[in-house]
């Protein structure tokens, strides 16, 4: 298990240095940022990255950006999650749709935050801090700080305790 670890360690290493010389000041990332194998990360149109300190992605994570994605201290991201800082515009039913361009938003998610594997979050989402995300969750509107996001219910962490 440890030569295994070393592995993920090592490759991350050349992936971090892959990514900061081909994005340069787009991406940004703190202190014992890790990712896992498969990481995919695009950075376009001048948009930014930005990962906090101690942030950790599983298996298979993507961020695509054209705008902004800033992740928060801490948090962490379970296998296959994807984020999108834009969406495709359709509204013109005479052009395809890969020439209609694309609406961009931010993404920010907060501080210590657990986003479960197979989430999506949309482009222009605020996720507040302490929040968790079920597994298999679309977001696509604000969570607010303190509360537990599954499939469509949020739920706040006073709820839970009781």
């Amino acid at each position: 298990m440890i030569l295994i670890k070393a592995w993920y360690r090592f490759t991350g290493l050349i992936l971090k240095w892959f990514y900061r010389v081909v994005f340069g000041g787009g991406f940004r990332y703190g202190k014992r940022f890790h990712m896992r194998r498969a990481f995919q990360l695009t950075v376009e149109n001048g948009a930014r990255v930005t990962l906090g300190d101690d942030v950790f992605f599983n298996d298979f994570c993507a961020l695509h950006a054209r705008k902004a994605i800033s992740i928060g201290n801490g948090t962490i991201f379970g296998e296959n999650v994807r984020i999108y800082d834009h969406n495709h515009r359709f509204a013109d039913p005479t052009l395809p749709i890969k020439d209609q361009g694309y609406t961009e938003a931010p993404v920010t998610i907060g501080e210590h935050c657990w986003i479960g594997s197979n989430v999506t979050i949309l482009k222009g989402v605020t996720i507040g801090d302490n929040v968790v995300i079920g597994a298999g969750c679309v977001v696509a509107q604000d969570v607010p700080s303190n509360v537990i996001v599954r499939q469509d219910v949020k739920l706040s962490m006073e709820e839970i305790r009781r």
